[in-house]
């Protein structure tokens, strides 16, 4: 069976995710992950979009991609067999990142690869154990039209409810890389998601009303002097200041910026 179990309490899920206190550590992890050794990419395309009436983060990177194997170990927990290359030392388990990040987004996310030799999908959602009330970690993964008990799950708890429009998803990817949506965004008390897609077309943002009645906890980092007002707004500057040198100029309407010299983010719309 290509569904399998793993012993852990009820919202385990929500549980990990609560590592993040602040939403943009969550996109941060997420392009972390592409920028690990073991997936090489040398973009990252971040969009958000609507899908049957869901508003989505989505994620594409260029990098290595995954076989139905690998996939498995970013879905499960407590693997730990990364390795450094080139210098490059990648930090944590194995897609642990991946998991606390996109759960902290939202309750749901549904993960497309492509390596060069095969295609699989992996579901990743609250609402799915939820559903099926389940006591344990289930693990939904297939290679493409391979696994039909997998299959029937995905199209079933996820976006996508035809073979016709997973496979169109996949084709999003080129030859080699990694496509994650996420939805069931994180809502404020007023049921509106917590992030502003609309102010700048090329970031996201969140509204100063709600950091003001979530009272948002800013992490704790290494650099306290980075002035806090647009830092913690813009997860542009987040993530430039947080993770890697910006080596573009600051005028974020740009729509897309250079980490390290090797590594793009590009903001769709």
């Amino acid at each position: 069976m290509a569904t399998e179990t793993y012993p852990s309490i009820h919202w385990f899920l929500h549980t990990n995710s609560t590592s993040h206190t602040w939403p943009f550590s969550a996109i941060a992890e997420l392009i972390d992950n592409a920028y690990d050794p073991d997936v090489a990419a040398k973009h990252i395309w971040i969009d958000k979009t609507v899908i049957k009436e869901n508003i989505c983060l989505t994620f594409m990177d260029d990098g290595n991609g995954m076989d139905r194997d690998t996939m498995h170990k970013m879905l499960s927990f407590g693997f730990s067999d990364k390795v450094a290359v080139k210098g490059h030392v990648p930090v944590g388990l194995y897609g642990n990142g991946f998991k606390s990040g996109s759960m902290r987004l939202g309750k749901d996310a549904i993960v497309f690869s492509k390596n060069g030799k095969s295609m699989s999908i992996g579901l990743l959602s609250q609402s799915y154990h939820e559903a099926i009330k389940a006591e344990h970690v289930l693990v939904i993964k297939f290679k493409f039209l391979k696994n039909n008990s997998s299959l029937e799950a995905i199209l079933k708890y996820s976006l996508f409810n035809s073979e016709k429009e997973l496979t169109d998803e996949l084709k999003a990817i080129d030859k080699r890389g990694t496509r994650i949506i996420i939805w069931n965004l994180r809502r404020s008390k007023d049921g509106t998601v917590e992030f502003d897609f609309n102010t700048n077309k090329y970031d996201i943002r969140i509204p100063d009303d709600v950091l003001n009645n979530e009272k948002y906890k800013r992490q704790d980092r290494l650099d306290q002097a980075v002035p806090e007002s647009d830092y913690s707004l813009r997860v542009r500057h987040y993530i430039s200041w947080l993770m890697w040198e910006n080596c573009l100029t600051n005028d974020f309407k740009q729509k897309s910026f250079c980490l390290l010299h090797c590594f793009t983010i590009i903001f769709l719309k």
